[in-house]
């Protein structure tokens, strides 16, 4: 039986000060929810904040990035040894944004190049958190546009299969997968029950035929795209999805806590 996940998303959001005091609040409501494993993931400037903060607590620690290699002359970036350090525990990869793929967004079309993640780059991040022991989320999801044109399962699968390429099975018992349809995110609009659970067993189906069966069977998927406590009880009770990945929801320590709650 595969356990629960829901883990917030706080992108570009809270001061350190903020992020405390959210936390506060989201811990002592959850504090009874031991049978689910929680994820919150502050930006890297509160990551050491937090961490003081759920250390007597059943909420696990991610980061919402992270850079290849261990050290290096690489400006801006963040390592594995870095977040391992700070007791990072999870860590997104190939989320959509950083890919240049938003759903809604203020950044200008002509600026999107600066998001420049590819399936390439995402595979090499797994790679690198798996070896430090940090438990990568990875997500995959298409565009309006791409779901326009029945390319779904297309682009979902090709994400798969080249983030995780080279990648041995039996290194990717801790994998977690987020199904997150970029046209989702940000904008209100969710993903009907129906059609989130077929995708996300799609997603089960596709490790069981590449990887293995008892992979497949013991990877959680989780789904994300305007998850909020209206529609996350019935999302969270389908086969196939394991849980779930918030954005704009997690910063509100009392609608979050009622996601968590519903796992």
């Amino acid at each position: 039986m595969r356990t629960k996940l829901v883990a917030g998303n706080w992108k570009m959001n809270f001061t350190c000060a903020e992020a405390v005091a959210a936390v506060e609040s989201f811990a002592r409501i959850v504090a009874i929810k031991e049978t689910t494993d929680i994820v919150v993931c502050p930006p890297y400037l509160s990551i050491g904040r937090v961490r003081e903060l759920l250390r007597n607590t059943h909420i696990k620690l991610g980061a919402q990035d992270v850079f290849w290699k261990d050290w290096g002359a690489y400006t801006g970036q963040i390592s594995p040894p870095m977040l391992y350090d700070c007791g990072v525990t999870y860590c997104i990869v190939g989320h959509s944004e950083t890919r240049g793929r938003f759903g809604a967004t203020e950044v200008e079309e002509a600026d999107l190049g600066y998001f420049a993640e590819t399936d390439r780059t995402v595979n090499h991040k797994i790679r690198a958190l798996l070896y430090h022991s940090i438990n990568p989320i990875l997500c995959v999801g298409e565009t309006q546009a791409e779901r326009e044109a029945g390319r779904t399962d297309e682009v979902v699968t090709s994400q798969l299969e080249q983030g995780l390429a080279g990648i041995d099975p039996s290194e990717l018992y801790f994998l977690v997968v987020a199904y997150e349809p970029v046209w989702a995110i940000g904008t209100g609009n969710t993903c009907s029950v129906e059609e989130a659970e077929r995708v996300c067993s799609s997603i089960r189906g596709w490790f069981a035929r590449k990887m293995d069966e008892d992979l497949a069977e013991q990877v959680r998927i989780l789904y994300g795209g305007s998850v909020k406590a209206s529609n996350s009880d019935e999302l969270f009770n389908q086969p196939n999805i394991d849980g779930g990945l918030v954005g704009g929801a997690s910063l509100d320590p009392g609608e979050f806590s009622r996601i968590v709650m519903s796992a």
